[in-house]
C-alpha cells in the first residue's frame, strides 16, 4: 500500500479502536501489519480490503451516529449531568424523557447547544441535546426520544456508581484462602472438589479468621465427555458447570425409594476410590456418574413447592436459560456427528421446533442449573455464618470456548476468526492464544451491555466479591486473526467507562467487592482508574520487582489491591524456591534462552528474595523452605494492601503447578489434585489438623493483627 493509503487505513483502525501500534514488555515500539489491521476490521464488520473501501468506511464510520435518533446505549456515573445527543431530521421538534425501572418518569430539558446540520443519505439531520440531571438514581432505565414526526426511539440507560462501596472485613484489612476448588476432594466426593466441599472450605477457613474464600471459575463446561479441563475455558461464563453439584445434597434424594437411593450410592461408588488417589483428575468419569445419578433424582420429581421454587428461578434467569438449556440438549441430541443445517442460530425456525422436540431434555438442563445455584447459595450462607466478611470470591474468565453455549447464543455480538491472547512477556515468551473469540465492542453496545449484565448479575447470586481474570480485557484485548500467531495481534479497545460502570452497578447493588487482576502488560493509567472507582488491584510478590530484581520494599505497594505470593499459572512457593518453573518449561520447550541462562538467573532471583526477607527482619540464615514461605506472606502482611490471599496449595507443601501456560496436552493443566509436598493426596477433612496449614494460618492471623507469630509441628 502507498504512504497514503496506509494513513488512511491507520485513521479507519483508530477509529475503531484498533491499535496500530503498541509497546511490547521489553518496551520496545511495534507497528502492526496491514494485514491484521485489515483482518481485524473485518471481524468488526468494516472492509478495509482495498483503497476504495477505505475511504467509504471512513466516510460511513463520520455519519453513523447521525443515522441513529438516540445512542444505542448510555453508561455514565451518578452525581453528574451529562449530555444526550438527539438526531431528527433538520427543523423536526423532539421531546425527551427517562422511564426509571420504578416506572416513574422524568422529562429532560433541552441544552442551549446548536450543531451544524449534517447531510446524511441525502438527507439534512439536525443534533439536539439534552440534559441529564446528576440526580438520576443507580440503575436500568431507559431514555426516550418522541419527535414530532416518525417513529418513537429509546435506549438504555445506566446509572453507575462513582466509586463501588468497600469490601466488609474484620477490620481494616483481612486475607482470604486461594483454591482450586476441582482439586480438593473430601471422603464422599465424587473424584473432584464439589459445592459440598466448598461449603466445608467456607466454614473451616472462617471459622480460623479468613474473610474470604477465593476460587477457580465454577463456570458451565461441557454437558458431554470429553470435558475441557480448564475452568478458563467454559462453554458459557454465565451458568455453572453441573460438576460441581453434590447428588446426596439434593433435597428430593431423602425421598427417593430404597432402590432409586441405592442407584446414587453405586454410581458415588464407582468414582469413590479417586478421591485420595494422587494421579490426574479424571472429569470424564466424574461426570459420567454423577450425571446417571442426577437423572435418577430428576426423573423422580419435585413437590409443588418445590416446582413453583423452580419455575421462579427459570423466569428469572429467563430467555438465557432456555437459550443454553438448548445448546445442551442439542449438544446431547447430536453427539455422534455435526448439528444439521438450520440450527445455527438459538432464535432460527429450525431451533423453535426443536424446543419443542426437546422440551423436557429442556427442563432437565434447567433443573441442573437451580440444584448447583440452590448449592452455591448455601455454600455462600454458611462461608458468611462462619464469619467471613465477604465469602465466596468467584473467579470470572476472560472468555469462553469458541464452540460452546456462549459463543452460539451470543454469536451476534462475538467478533468471527478472532481469538484472545496476549502478546510475548517475559513468563510467555512465545505469546499465548487462548482460543476464545472476543466481544465485539460495537455489538456490546447495541446489546446495551446486556450479555456483560447478565453475566456477572448471575456469578454475584452467590459471591461476596468477584476476580476479573485479565481484568484489562475490559479496556483492551489483544486480537489474534484466525491462522496467525500469538504474536501477530493488535489491541482492541472497548468502552472501559461502559464496561466497568456495569460491572460496578451490579456489584454495587449486590454488596460485592470487585478484584481486578491487573498483571503483565498494563498501562499505568488503568491501575490509577480502577482506584478511583474503588475496584482493587492485585500485586504479586514474584512479579513485583524493583529496578535491580529486588523484590520492591513494603510501602511500594498498593493499599487496594489483593497481595499475595504467586497465583496458579505458576508453581507454589515450594515448588518456585527450587526453580520448578524453569525445570518444566525446559522439559517442555518452552525456554527460548538457554537452560543453564535462565536457571542461573532463577537462581539469582531466590537469593534476591532471601536476602530481602532477611533485610526486613523475617528470616534467618540458612532457613529451611517452610519458614522462607512463611517469611514471604509476613512480608505480603506489611504492605499496605488491604486484602491478602494465601494460596491452599502453599499451606499444605504442594510443589505442583495448576497450569503451565503455553501449552495444552503437554502438561496436565487442571487436572493436579491437592497433594503435600511428598505427593500424598489432602483431604478436605485434614486440613483441621495439617500442621503446616495452621502454622501458616496463624503466621497470616499474627501479621494482620501485629502480634507474635507461633507456629505448629507437623
Amino acid at each position: 500500500m502507498s504512504l497514503t493509503a496506509i494513513d488512511s487505513l491507520h485513521q479507519l483502525a483508530s477509529a475503531h479502536g484498533v491499535a496500530t501500534d503498541f509497546w511490547d514488555f521489553h518496551g520496545q515500539h511495534r507497528e502492526v501489519s496491514t494485514e491484521t489491521l485489515v483482518a481485524v476490521l473485518q471481524a468488526l464488520g468494516v472492509d478495509a480490503s482495498s483503497d476504495d473501501a477505505v475511504a467509504a468506511a471512513l466516510a460511513e464510520t463520520e455519519d453513523a451516529p447521525w443515522r441513529l435518533t438516540l445512542p444505542h446505549c448510555m453508561v455514565v456515573r451518578e452525581g453528574h449531568e451529562h449530555d444526550v445527543t438527539v438526531h431528527v431530521p433538520d427543523g423536526t421538534g423532539v421531546s425527551v424523557h427517562v422511564l426509571l425501572e420504578d416506572g416513574s418518569r422524568w422529562d429532560l430539558g433541552q441544552k442551549d447547544h446548536w450543531v451544524p446540520p449534517r447531510e446524511v443519505d441525502g438527507t439534512l439531520i439536525g443534533r439536539a441535546t439534552f440534559v441529564l440531571p446528576s440526580n438520576v438514581p443507580l440503575g436500568w432505565h431507559r431514555i426516550v426520544a418522541t419527535p414530532e414526526v416518525g417513529e418513537e426511539a429509546s435506549c438504555p440507560l445506566a446509572v453507575t456508581p462513582e466509586r463501588l462501596s468497600p469490601p466488609h472485613l474484620h477490620s481494616e484489612r483481612g486475607w482470604g484462602a486461594m483454591a482450586q476448588l476441582y482439586s480438593i476432594r473430601s471422603r464422599r466426593s465424587w473424584g473432584l472438589g464439589d459445592a459440598r466441599d466448598l461449603a466445608e472450605l467456607g466454614s473451616f477457613f472462617g471459622s480460623v479468621g479468613a474473610d474470604f474464600l477465593l476460587i477457580n471459575p465454577l463456570h458451565a463446561a461441557e454437558i458431554e465427555p470429553p470435558i475441557t479441563p480448564s475452568p478458563y475455558l467454559p462453554t458459557s461464563r454465565r451458568f455453572v458447570s453441573p460438576l460441581y453439584i453434590r447428588p446426596e445434597d439434593i433435597e428430593e434424594v431423602a425421598y427417593l425409594s430404597g432402590p432409586k437411593r441405592a442407584l446414587v450410592q453405586w454410581a458415588a461408588e464407582e468414582v469413590a476410590a479417586a478421591n485420595a488417589s494422587g494421579e490426574p483428575l479424571d472429569r470424564d468419569a466424574s461426570w459420567r456418574a454423577k450425571s446417571g445419578a442426577l437423572a435418577v433424582i430428576y426423573e423422580a420429581g419435585l413437590s409443588d413447592a418445590r416446582r413453583r421454587d423452580f419455575e421462579r428461578f427459570c423466569a428469572e434467569m429467563g430467555k438465557g436459560l432456555q437459550d443454553f438449556a438448548l445448546w445442551c440438549a442439542l449438544t446431547e441430541k447430536y453427539s455422534e456427528g455435526e448439528w444439521p443445517e438450520g440450527l445455527e442460530h438459538p432464535d432460527s425456525a429450525r431451533s423453535a421446533l426443536h424446543r419443542i422436540e426437546l422440551e423436557e431434555r429442556l427442563d432437565y438442563f434447567c433443573y441442573l442449573q437451580w440444584i448447583v445455584d440452590e448449592q452455591l447459595t448455601r455454600a455462600q450462607r454458611d462461608a458468611r455464618g462462619a464469619g467471613m466478611g465477604l465469602g465466596l470470591m468467584q473467579d470470572l474468565a476472560v472468555g469462553v470456548h469458541p464452540g460452546g453455549a456462549d459463543a452460539w447464543a451470543l454469536q451476534d455480538v462475538f467478533a468471527p476468526r478472532m481469538s484472545v491472547g496476549a502478546p510475548p512477556d517475559m513468563y510467555n515468551q512465545q505469546g499465548q492464544n487462548w482460543s476464545q473469540p472476543p466481544f465485539r465492542p460495537d455489538a456490546l453496545a447495541r446489546a446495551g451491555y446486556a450479555p456483560l449484565r447478565d453475566m456477572i448479575r448471575t456469578v454475584l447470586r452467590h459471591a461476596g466479591a468477584i476476580r476479573v481474570d485479565h481484568i484489562m480485557g475490559l479496556f483492551r484485548l489483544w486480537w489474534i486473526p484466525e491462522g496467525a500467531g500469538p504474536d501477530e495481534g493488535t489491541y482492541v479497545r472497548f468502552d472501559h467507562e461502559a464496561m466497568m460502570g456495569v460491572l460496578l452497578l451490579e456489584a454495587q447493588r449486590a454488596g460485592a467487592t470487585l478484584i481486578g487482576e491487573d498483571l503483565g502488560t498494563v498501562e499505568p493509567w488503568v491501575r490509577d482508574y480502577l482506584a478511583e472507582r474503588g475496584v482493587f488491584g492485585t500485586s504479586v510478590l514474584w512479579f513485583e520487582m524493583d529496578e535491580g530484581g529486588y523484590p520492591k520494599t513494603p510501602d511500594a505497594y498498593r493499599e487496594l489491591s489483593l497481595a499475595t505470593v504467586n497465583t496458579h499459572d505458576m508453581p507454589p512457593a515450594a515448588g518456585y524456591l527450587a526453580g520448578e518453573h524453569v525445570d518444566v518449561r525446559e522439559r517442555l520447550g518452552l525456554l527460548v534462552e538457554p537452560a543453564d541462562q535462565v536457571r542461573a538467573e532463577a537462581l539469582a532471583e531466590r537469593e534476591r528474595m532471601v536476602a530481602r526477607l532477611t533485610e526486613f527482619g523475617l528470616l534467618e540464615d540458612g532457613a529451611p523452605e517452610r519458614e522462607i514461605i512463611e517469611a514471604m506472606h509476613r512480608y505480603i502482611a506489611l504492605t499496605p494492601a488491604r486484602l491478602l490471599g494465601v494460596s491452599l496449595t502453599d499451606m499444605v507443601g504442594e510443589r505442583r503447578t495448576q497450569n503451565q501456560p503455553g501449552t495444552d496436552q503437554e502438561y496436565p493443566n487442571w487436572k493436579v489434585p491437592l497433594a503435600d509436598g511428598v505427593g500424598e493426596a489432602v483431604m478436605v477433612e485434614d486440613l483441621k489438623t495439617n500442621g503446616r496449614l495452621l502454622s501458616l494460618v496463624e503466621v497470616v492471623n499474627a501479621a494482620l493483627a501485629g502480634g507474635p507469630q507461633g507456629r505448629h509441628d507437623d
